[in-house]
């Protein structure tokens, strides 16, 4: 059973959705043939995507707000050969490569925060795989409501929250809800009306909750992902929520670790017992997160390392890291301090180029009124290391983040050296 926007779906309802499904869109599997789906009904999308799975067919979902122009245009970056747009006609692909018959994948697009998006495709089997190892490993959530309010075409709402939450129902727990709204007063109401509700949404969507929940009242829990919490917005998350969970992943392996207590938001999680992680030993020495297992070696481009009791703690990410004078600068620890200072609302660091440092940090940041640079100099001084001061101060209207939270550290550099950011303050 599931619940869909308010709609309740029985077990049997959605297995004739999927059988339905499954034959009007003349899925099969094994042929090597790649589908992509765009279906704005998350019920019809669902079934799609349970259809594709259960018949071992490689499918690209695609989020329902791409136009079809944008799907069109993924899909065939995807190497499909069939799209389907909101129905069960799929169109063919022009130029698409010759299938190449063997099991089905679930096809994702990484994020593209560190360059340009890319397919990453994943063996239903190791989807598999990670939903029992997520469910045997994290056992805290029994008994509460998976309510999953983001997008169920990612695979940290689809495995993590929907996938997950349908196996956890199969063993007595309770249905998953899906909720396909972005309204945050709608979401805090279904959340006062679901017994035990453990919410998966994004970081920029808890730190909007957190800041419009009434004086005294706490989301029973919630789980973030996707990127590390800046510390004024995991404080103001954590006093608001009882149980607070974070997971820490990569396109290629899904989720690789899971913390069942967040307490500090660099704190990643254990890793699942299907995979073998290696990192640094210390804070002082990091080193790139490594995951091994039956896929192969992974290399996640992260700095970590491993706490003695086993907890994985993430740095920085490798390319994001400042060299000023063969001294490293992880981004993260200069954004805190400068957004620990009253009136600033956001801020993020990146690396210029310097003649004789070979790097220098450059600082953008947003406030609630004009900082002068030399009040924001003295008070990163208190806190920060001389080489980890920002030589350079820039106050922009908004920092550019994604939906969920993240930075794209390559693109606001871009758009600052290009004028387009320094212009807003014109």
């Amino acid at each position: 059973m599931i619940e869909i926007d308010e709609r309740m779906i029985t077990a049997e309802d959605m297995d004739a959705a999927i059988r339905r499904v499954a034959a009007g869109a003349g899925l099969v599997g094994g042929r090597g043939e790649r589908v992509a789906a765009r279906l704005r009904d998350p019920a019809e999308s669902l079934a799609f995507m349970l259809a594709a799975r259960r018949l071992g067919v490689t499918l690209l979902p695609v989020h329902p707000a791409l136009p079809d122009e944008g799907a069109r245009r993924l899909a065939a970056r995807a190497g499909c050969h069939r799209l389907f747009l909101d129905d069960l006609d799929g169109e063919p692909l022009a130029n698409s490569p010759a299938p190449a018959p063997g099991p089905g994948q679930l096809l994702q697009m990484s994020s593209g925060t560190t360059g340009d998006p890319k397919c990453i495709a994943r063996p239903w089997s190791s989807v598999e795989r990670e939903v029992e190892s997520y469910v045997s490993a994290f056992t805290e959530p029994a008994g509460m409501t998976p309510v999953i309010a983001c997008p169920i075409t990612h695979s940290y709402g689809l495995i993590c929250g929907l996938f997950v939450g349908l196996r956890r129902g199969e063993a007595g727990g309770p249905a998953p809800v899906v909720l396909d709204h972005t309204n945050p007063k709608y979401l805090l109401r279904r959340l006062r009306e679901i017994d035990r509700p453990l919410l998966y949404t994004s970081p920029a969507m808890l730190h909007t909750l957190a800041r419009l929940l009434p004086e005294g009242e706490r989301i029973h829990a919630a789980m973030t992902s996707g990127t590390v919490l800046p510390a004024p917005w995991f404080e103001a998350i954590r006093s608001r929520v009882v149980h607070f969970f974070q997971q820490y992943g990569c396109s290629e392996l899904g989720c690789i670790a899971v913390n069942p207590d967040l307490r500090h938001a660099d704190a990643m999680g254990r890793p699942l017992p299907h995979h073998r992680v290696s990192a640094g030993a210390s804070a002082a020495h990091p080193a790139e997160i490594v995951v091994a297992g039956a896929a192969g070696e992974v290399r996640t481009a992260d700095l970590g390392f491993i706490r003695p009791d086993g907890m994985l703690i993430f740095v920085a990410r490798m390319d994001d890291t400042i060299n000023v004078s063969g001294l490293n600068v992880y981004p993260g620890e200069v954004e805190d301090v400068v957004m620990a200072m009253p009136g600033v609302t956001d801020a993020v660091a990146f690396a210029r180029p310097d003649a004789f440092a070979g790097e220098r940090v450059t600082l953008l940041f947003s406030a609630e009124a004009p900082v002068p640079p030399r009040a924001l100099q003295d008070w990163c001084r208190r806190w920060l290391a001389g080489h980890q001061v920002p030589s350079e101060m820039v106050q922009v209207h908004q920092i550019p983040r994604q939906a969920n939270g993240k930075i794209a550290r390559r693109e606001v550099a871009r758009r600052y050296r290009d004028g387009l950011l320094a212009e807003a303050m014109s």
